[in-house]
């Protein structure tokens, strides 16, 4: 791991150079590590901080703390000239845009015009596109600043840890002896440790909840279709699903606000026309819990939980009951246990070497054979692989094809189950640990996998699922508690996570490096 950061460190030099002679009027470091957006454009309005400044101190905190975490890959080194833009531009408009000057860490499978998008692989180490994302021209449009890409686990393949042949591996920041999870790890330990202000990743089966929950943050997974995935690096687009990781629950809505709505380069998003409101900014409302009723769903909460993960909840559930919640417990689904098996489809193969052919376009890259002909420097990744070499269709079920979530036989009749029984007893939210159990070691990660929520229910029904903070277990290391709703309900959702982080107050920053 030392001769990784060693690498990360020779990487970091040139664009270290950009801010060394910075503004002496640069925030103040421990200022920087958890302002929110809205306090960063009171500054801006106020005039006590400018954009530049503002990118600046991000910049030297970059600087000053990835070693320990090891979870940026590529700086911006236009940070800061499009820091003097939204500086000149706001002086003559004395206008801030929704995101003005709000630095953002993007994971490292998001096209982003000019600086790398490898997912991690040695296969894309050279690959740096033209053209960004559509959720990237739109963070853009809002005025937000991509600061830096963000390490992964290798082609999104583990939500175990975070390790990438490109970067090597990152570390949680509250404690660095565990894993961050992943695939997403490396933007959630950045943001963790304020490394920047909000972050972007990538969900297929637990990667934006379980990283955000291993490094106290909120993170959004939306309804699939509420957000485009084009010109991401897939797992299984059929699952995938794009999302804000933030440390409060109003900048990821901010975030949500920005990157929602229809790209006609990724068909799916057709199915929320219509459906989203005017505002997700107007759903934050401390009184959000006042006359919901929430379903415990105790088959997962109970499923061998850590003991002080299942203390955590249930104080978690006696706090949003004296917050005005009425809570159904057990909340119970017919043929749960059968409805969750054979959701998972074998796409990797189909769905990257799409990805190759419309977007990086090289002839020596065209398939999964080329991609492990480069190979790894990833056991895991190299075992994946392999795997994902000679799979196709559904695991453990032949006969149902493979379709997208508004279309696939088992995944509609999952998600119909969950809502008849969520109508039958008037339930809003659904309720349970996002992870049972604590986050792993980085030496024993495969060992100490246990207790993911993450892949049960949401990347097979589509449905919205958001964490947020829950508390801290021994160690120093966090853990999340995640609130599940119906197919673009994520206003309700957005009500009741900020509730519940308001009253509780859970999110505390990492512990600084002396």
């Amino acid at each position: 791991m030392k001769t990784e950061r060693g690498i990360m460190a020779i990487l970091f030099v040139t664009a270290a150079l950009m801010w060394s002679c910075g503004s002496p009027e640069t925030p103040d470091e421990n200022l920087l590590a958890e302002l929110t957006i809205a306090e960063i454009h009171t500054y801006y309005r106020e005039g006590q901080y400018s954009v530049r400044q503002i990118t600046e101190g991000y910049l030297a905190r970059i600087e000053k703390y990835n070693g320990r975490i090891n979870a940026l890959t590529t700086i911006n080194r236009d940070a800061l000239r499009e820091a003097d833009r939204l500086d000149r531009e706001y002086r003559k408009t004395k206008v801030l845009r929704p995101l003005h000057g709000i630095p953002v860490i993007v994971k490292d499978n998001i096209n982003t015009s000019g600086m790398p998008t490898t997912a991690g692989s040695l296969a894309l180490k050279n690959y740096i596109p033209s053209e960004d994302a559509f959720i990237i021209r739109r963070l853009k449009e809002a005025g937000a600043i991509v600061i830096a890409k963000s390490n992964m686990a290798e082609w999104a393949f583990s939500p175990m840890h975070t390790e990438s042949s490109t970067a090597g591996t990152t570390c949680n920041p509250y404690n660095t002896d565990y894993v961050p999870a992943g695939s997403s790890g490396g933007t959630a330990a950045a943001i963790a440790a304020g490394l920047g202000v909000i972050g972007l990743g990538t969900d297929t089966g637990n990667s934006i909840r379980g990283p955000a929950s291993h490094c106290a943050l909120v993170g959004f997974r939306s309804t699939q279709g509420l957000v485009s995935r084009s010109a991401i690096v897939p797992l299984y687009l059929r699952n995938d699903v794009v999302g804000p990781i933030c440390r409060t629950v109003e900048d990821a809505t901010r975030v949500l606000e920005v990157i929602a709505g229809y790209d006609a380069d990724d068909p799916i998003t057709s199915h929320s026309e219509g459906l989203i409101p005017d505002s997700y900014i107007s759903f934050l409302k401390e009184d959000g819990l006042r006359g919901v009723r929430i379903g415990v769903l105790r088959i997962l909460s109970e499923n061998r939980p850590d003991s002080v993960v299942k203390e955590l909840f249930e104080n978690a559930l006696k706090d949003m009951e004296l917050m005005g919640a009425t809570i159904v417990d057990p909340f119970e689904v017919e043929d749960f246990q059968s409805l969750r098996q054979n959701q998972w489809c074998a796409d990797f193969r189909k769905d990257v070497e799409w990805f190759l052919s419309e977007y990086v376009k090289r002839d020596t890259m065209k398939t999964i054979d080329d991609i492990i002909r480069v190979g790894t420097r990833s056991e895991f990744a190299a075992s994946r692989l392999k795997q994902s070499a000679g799979s196709s269709g559904r695991y453990g079920d032949t006969e149902t094809e493979c379709l997208d979530i508004y279309h696939d036989a088992r995944s509609i009749a999952f998600r119909e189950a969950i809502e008849r029984a969520m109508d039958s007893l008037r339930i809003d939210v659904i309720v349970y640990p996002t992870w049972n159990n604590r986050p792993a070691t980085i030496e024993k990660f495969s060992e100490q996998y246990r207790g993911d929520n993450n892949q049960v229910i949401a990347p097979h029904t589509g449905q919205p699922a958001f964490t947020v903070p829950m508390g801290f277990l021994m160690g120093n290391l966090p853990a999340g508690i995640q609130f599940l709703g119906r197919m673009y309900d994520e206003g309700r959702l957005i009500s009741i996570a900020y509730a519940y982080e308001q009253a509780t107050g859970h999110r505390k920053p990492p512990p600084r490096e002396e």
